[in-house]
């Protein structure tokens, strides 16, 4: 059987289970685990299927796609997105930060500024920024999830309301004419949480997200300071960002 064929097997099983063990592939198609992993191989890294301990899946089925994968999708515009809103935070202050693939990248680009207090419930941003430069790292405690790395749920909300913060930023799973939205109500509430202590209130997504149909609402545009991006939202995102009285701005 050919590769090309196999692989066109994989995702048809796939459609019908969902995930599936790498062995019961290998059985069902009458091929090595050796050569069912050579032939996964190339489906992962187009990101038609997702690799797992032992299984794979179609990104469907798991929902969001893993923080590593999610790092890479649109990773130039989330680092023009990074490096705009870096240049507005001085030494010095203070930010909060949600866990999400841009405010990741956020995080690498302020690693030249000195002495940031910055709160976050991502394992990514405060390994990125502890221990250099003078900063103050504080991370919401409470159970790691191991896809992100991050951490939800009601000891980690209250933990982050003890603070007060210069710039409260956040990522958005997707953007419509409501405002902003993401996908688990747990994540949705730590992020409404983040806005809601700080002076400046930021949202940052990169353009894809305005073509996303996202499941729970965040937030209006009347609650926040700014939406950052890369590129032009449509029109009538943009006169409902503007009417509520919060900046656009779009990176570079």
């Amino acid at each position: 059987m050919l590769a090309s064929k196999r692989h066109a097997d994989i995702l048809k099983l796939l459609e019908i289970d969902g995930s599936m063990a790498v062995s019961d592939l290998a059985e069902r198609l009458g091929v090595s685990l050796e050569t069912i992993r050579r032939d996964i191989k190339p489906l992962a890294e187009s990101g038609a299927v997702l690799r797992m301990h032992g299984a794979v899946a179609l990104p469907s089925a798991l929902g969001e796609a893993p923080f590593e994968r999610r790092m890479r999708e649109m990773s130039a515009a989330k680092k023009k997105i990074a490096e705009c809103v870096a240049r507005t935070i001085a030494d010095g202050e203070s930010l909060m930060l949600d866990t999400g693939t841009t405010t990741s990248f956020l995080a690498r680009e302020l690693l030249g500024h000195r002495r940031l207090t910055v709160i976050t419930n991502s394992s990514d941003i405060a390994r990125v920024l502890a221990s250099v430069n003078g900063n103050r790292v504080y991370m919401a405690g409470g159970e790691i999830r191991p896809d992100s790395g991050a951490v939800f749920g009601l000891s980690a909300i209250e933990f982050i309301a003890r603070f007060s913060v210069d710039h409260a930023i956040i990522s958005a799973g997707a953007v419509d004419l409501s405002g902003i939205l993401d996908y688990a109500l747990d994540e949705a509430e730590f992020a409404r949480t983040v806005l809601s202590r700080g002076r400046r209130r930021v949202v940052v997504t990169d353009s894809s997200k305005f073509a996303r149909a996202g499941l729970i609402h965040v937030c209006g545009f009347g609650d926040i300071s700014e939406l950052v991006t890369d590129a032009a939202p449509p029109t009538e995102i943009a006169e409902a960002v503007r009417a509520a009285d919060a900046s656009l701005t779009i990176a570079g």
